[in-house]
């Protein structure tokens, strides 16, 4: 965990859900985490990766379980490595994913969780039943992080998110576009997260013995390292956001502008999980998205700011991302 490496207050918010009405416990566990307990009132704050680390742990330990509060059964201590030792033994990620749902529904009890593959999209639909609504949006948060960022760590690369949708409301928050990409939706009828099947077609690449130093440090670990807005993907990825897709940079060149190797920056691409490549074509489809749903500019004008030579092109990694076409998207997401 690098010294620079923060996250949101909101996540915060949801660990202490727990402690809601205890505050004198509350304060003692912020302190004792090194978290200004005023930060709980500034909705754009950040909190330090290593007092967030210890904000998880201690949470655990204050309740005895490893769901805060967000659900009304709960997971009782060591949950979470049980969960983890079985996708060890999966071959890839889709039966390492269901798996680990299977895992997750012995112990939360109000939130139930369906994969669905339609061709080449994959998608996650929740179902949330309980009395505490109030609590919906940190679990279902809370859940779905830690699902995507166990199955990247089980493969060893990002996983490209390309829509979301949440029943609850909220404020946008600056982690946003890397924890759940461009395409993001609140107030929706259901919560469903939703990205290429091929993944779950990968590898599960750890092995025993990387697992025991994993669950040194997880699950906590796991928002910081593949979610985080600190690091060098997301430099990357608000410099290229800043740029016109004519004018982005080689990967030498970028390394350049971070003050780093070529080799350097390419390792440290590599330990969070993704290449250059990668995040450049993660970036035409948040142009892609924000154009489409802010804009009036045309299929064709959009085609072409975001690096297609045709818009017939454009049409079809469209419908690759998203299953639907351009202009239906557009209608949907601009009619709502």
């Amino acid at each position: 965990m690098r010294e620079k490496d923060s996250v949101a207050i909101y996540f915060v918010h949801a660990m202490l859900y727990g402690l809601r009405e205890q505050p004198a416990c509350q304060a003692q566990v912020l302190e004792r985490a090194g978290i200004d307990p005023q930060l709980l009132g500034q909705a754009q704050a950040r909190v330090p990766g290593k007092a967030f680390a210890a904000l998880w742990l201690l949470m655990i330990t204050e309740r005895g379980e490893e769901f805060f509060g967000l659900d009304s059964h709960g997971m009782p201590k060591g949950s979470f490595a049980l969960i983890c030792r079985g996708l060890i033994l999966e071959p890839d990620l889709g039966k390492a994913l269901r798996q680990y749902l299977q895992g997750f529904a012995l112990f939360v009890r109000d939130i139930r969780a369906h994969v669905q593959v339609r061709g080449q999209r994959a998608v996650i639909s929740l179902d949330y039943q309980s009395e505490l609504a109030e609590a919906r949006g940190f679990a279902e948060e809370t859940f779905l992080v830690l699902m995507i960022s166990m199955l990247c760590w089980l493969g060893g690369r990002r996983i490209t998110i390309d829509r979301v949708d949440f029943h609850h409301q909220r404020a946008s928050l600056e982690d946003d576009p890397l924890l759940w990409g461009p395409n993001l939706n609140f107030g929706a009828e259901r919560t469903e997260i939703e990205f290429a099947s091929d993944y779950l077609s990968l590898p599960v690449v750890q092995d025993f013995a990387a697992l025991k130093s994993f669950l040194r440090g997880a699950p906590q670990w796991l928002m910081i390292r593949y979610r985080n807005s600190r690091g060098p993907v997301s430099q990357v990825y608000r410099r290229l956001r800043n740029s016109q897709y004519g004018q982005w940079p080689t990967l030498p060149a970028m390394a350049v502008q971070l003050g780093l190797s070529a080799t350097t920056f390419r390792r440290q691409l590599e330990r969070a999980g993704c290449s250059y490549q990668q995040l450049k074509d993660e970036v035409r489809r948040a142009m892609a998205f924000e154009r489409l749903r802010d804009t009036a500019l045309s299929i064709a004008e959009i085609a072409e700011q975001t690096g297609f030579q045709e818009p017939s092109a454009f049409h079809r990694a469209f419908k690759k991302w998203t299953g639907e076409s351009p202009g239906h998207y557009r209608q949907r997401t601009q009619r709502g």
